[in-house]
């Protein structure tokens, strides 16, 4: 059967989603998002510019092109119920409803539900109705702690006092940032790392760790980002881990899902690796973004036949994954995070960084007439995928110097092996402690 599927978001994780349905022989891809994300314009038979939280546009979208499945990329939209109304129009969303997906957009839904269930991995937090008594909290503590709001933040709103900020920084945050609501949790040490799963019917799929660097700058200096680049190793765990933390991971996603009871889409689940074990950080109801674009493709299962089976009420097939490592670095606009030059025009050898091996993906760019521009994200990203994670880096490097970086930044020290070694020696190190 033929499948028609509709994409919804125009940014780097779901060109890489794009690539996937565009892979599948039996397949026809079209799009919709706010912006004009030129490499998924190219695979897509259609492409609407409408935004990505508007259940209503999106469903009238869907039924203009007979779609038969939907992928649902960014997390506002599952929070605005696009799922919910995809759903209830006849097409199969895969991505988590509303109210599911609270396990990302509500921080303390999510820790809560983890304490209820007793799900392993849940930090100690305490949660808050105002800036004021988080801030009463945090002023009242002599231990470090993770500060987050309760919503969504597009991944720049945690602050971690002793690493990032001090207690006195961390309460100016509260009380200024305009959020009212607080979770307060301990400060977890040791290195983080994700589990993404694909989950309907009951099945749980997993695929290889990654690890995301959220720092703006090399050295993890500088603000939290929304992601400034990421790996994978040809194994599914990483260097500084073992397979029995791996598979512990494996083990708090499974006991999410059956918690959950239901739930379809992908469940992210994001661990900091403790001397006491993989302790979860947060639960995304969403691929990462750059996590896809390691996961993606290294998937030598079609994407398309897993989106049938659960549609179809079927388990989802075994899924196979390449034993190849990858590494990903994005380009971002100067300043960003905190202020990035948005409307520069980008000039992007996309044919160049792809003819020495590497894949370019375009995420948070505009496409028109005239060229292609910055918005106030992130603009692309290079994968270089090969047998190891050093082969894989040289790769990304080569991609990014014929791709063109000319007023973009980029973490150059993603997946080297200085800082692989650093993981390895900071883990052996709490270990032994």
């Amino acid at each position: 059967m033929s499948e028609t599927v509709l994409l919804v978001g125009g940014g780097g994780r779901e060109h890489a989603i794009a690539h996937a349905v565009a892979d599948s022989a039996d397949a026809t891809l079209y799009a919709c998002a706010s912006n004009t994300n030129p490499g998924i314009r190219r695979l897509a038979a259609g492409y609407e510019n409408v935004d990505e939280t508007d259940p209503e546009a999106i469903v009238a979208y869907a039924e203009s092109v007979d779609a038969s499945l939907a992928v649902i990329g960014p997390e506002s939209a599952l929070q605005a119920g696009v799922a919910d109304a995809l759903d209830e129009a006849g097409v199969y969303a895969f991505g988590p409803q509303s109210e599911e997906a609270r396990i990302e957009t509500d921080k303390q839904f999510q820790r809560e539900f983890m304490e209820a269930e007793d799900i392993p991995g849940c930090p100690g937090f305490e949660a808050f109705e105002s800036a004021d008594d988080a801030a009463a909290y945090i002023e009242s503590i002599d231990h470090d702690v993770a500060v987050k709001p309760r919503g969504l933040t597009g991944g720049k709103g945690v602050r971690v006092t002793g690493d990032q900020v001090t207690h006195e920084e961390a309460i100016e945050y509260v009380r200024e940032s305009g959020h009212e609501e607080w979770v307060v949790e301990e400060r977890l040490v040791g290195e983080e790392f994700t589990v993404q799963a694909f989950v309907a019917n009951g099945s749980v799929r997993v695929s290889p760790a990654v690890q995301d660097h959220k720092r703006a700058y090399e050295g993890d200096e500088g603000p939290n980002t929304g992601g400034m680049g990421s790996y994978s190793d040809a194994r599914f765990e990483l260097p500084f881990m073992s397979g029995e933390e791996y598979d512990a991971a494996v083990e708090v996603v499974e006991a999410t899902v059956e918690a959950l009871d239901g739930y379809k889409g992908i469940l992210y689940g994001q661990f900091m690796l403790t001397s006491e074990g993989p302790k979860v950080v947060e639960f995304n109801a969403r691929f990462g973004d750059p996590e896809a674009m390691n996961t993606l493709p290294v998937l030598e299962s079609d994407f398309v036949s897993l989106l049938s089976a659960a549609r179809d009420g079927e388990p989802l097939p075994e899924l196979t994954f390449a034993a190849q490592a990858t590494v990903c670095k994005y380009a971002v606009p100067e300043g960003y995070p905190t202020d990035p030059v948005a409307g520069a025009e980008v000039k992007i050898d996309e044919a160049g960084a792809e003819a020495v091996g590497a894949r370019l993906f375009y995420a948070s760019v505009d496409a028109r007439e005239d060229g292609i521009f910055t918005t106030t994200s992130r603009s692309f990203a290079v994968v270089g995928v090969a047998d190891s994670i050093r082969e894989a880096e040289e790769l990304a490097e080569a991609a990014l110097a014929e791709a063109g970086e000319e007023g973009l930044r980029v973490r150059h020290d993603i997946g080297t092996a200085d800082l692989l070694q650093r993981r390895v020696d900071h883990m052996r190190e709490l270990r032994s402690d």
